[in-house]
């Protein structure tokens, strides 16, 4: 993996963006014609990001910046230290022994299958939440992930945790603000990078302060202004820190579909992350 994964996320992100979600107001899709917005409403539901050929091309894509590979099902046993201060990430999103998602893995994986080779770790993990170290997890944790992936609960439980963190709840934020697929994914890639916490660079605020230049449009926007917006304040946000600070996965993938039209994020697609070509037909 090259590039670090989320910042500031805790133990409590799922309930706090659960929160932020229920909160949105929901209002009708804007077009050109009010008659049609049933329909296209009932359109918008039935292939967004979370179509199942639609969800497979954003796991690839986002595979493509974070492993530098589209096989993002041979990432369940990735696990290493990548030296961004959040100890160690793995699987499939890049879970974090630093910020919580690492344990909430663990701890549900222990719930389906108790007595599982991960959940003796499961006190180390508490400790070392919020931080960097390893204290309790060397020197077999990464051997002990690699064989918790070889089983199909273990799959399974990542899965479970990427959805119910991440995937949904982007999702859901999209379908709210009205927009289509490939917005679904900007919300998508720009939670798995920054989370949902408090500080300024997190999902929720990373909105906030699109909204300061546009509205999306169940808001009575454009669309595509208003990702435009989005994806300005994605790049302001991953400016922040330095170890974010190549925006390319925005730049070089998310703005050239955007510029294109290709609001359903349909194949073919081309881009570049890191300088690194990928393709899906």
């Amino acid at each position: 993996m090259f590039t670090p994964q989320r910042n500031n996320r805790t133990v409590a992100l799922g309930a706090l963006l659960g929160a932020a979600l229920l909160a949105a107001p929901v209002a009708a899709h804007a077009t050109v014609a009010p008659a049609t917005a049933p329909a296209a409403s009932t359109a918008a539901a039935a292939t967004g990001l979370d179509d199942p050929a639609k969800k497979d091309i954003a796991m690839q894509i986002v595979s493509s910046a974070e492993n530098s590979s589209l096989d993002w099902k041979a990432q369940y046993k990735y696990i290493e230290d990548i030296d961004d201060g959040r100890g160690y990430t793995a699987g499939i999103i890049g879970f974090c022994s630093g910020t919580g998602d690492m344990l909430d893995l663990v701890e549900y994986y222990t719930q389906v299958k108790p007595g599982n080779v991960l959940a003796k770790y499961l006190p180390a993990l508490r400790k070392v939440d919020g931080s960097d170290s390893h204290a309790g997890l060397d020197p077999n944790f990464t051997k002990d992930w690699a064989k918790a992936a070889q089983d199909t609960e273990f799959k399974k439980a990542q899965d479970h945790e990427r959805d119910r963190v991440y995937f949904n709840p982007a999702v859901k934020q999209g379908k709210t603000d009205g927009i289509g697929t490939l917005g679904q994914f900007a919300y998508y890639d720009a939670i798995v990078m920054h989370g949902d916490g408090s500080d300024s660079t997190s999902f929720r605020n990373i909105r906030k302060r699109a909204l300061t230049k546009a509205k999306p449009p169940a808001q009575g926007g454009n669309e595509t202004t208003w990702l435009n917006a989005f994806l300005d304040a994605r790049v302001w946000a991953m400016k922040q820190e330095e170890a974010h600070s190549d925006t390319s996965r925005v730049d070089t993938a998310q703005r050239v579909w955007l510029k294109k039209g290709n609001l359903n994020l349909d194949t073919p697609l081309d881009w570049k992350v890191y300088g690194d070509p990928f393709h899906i037909g």
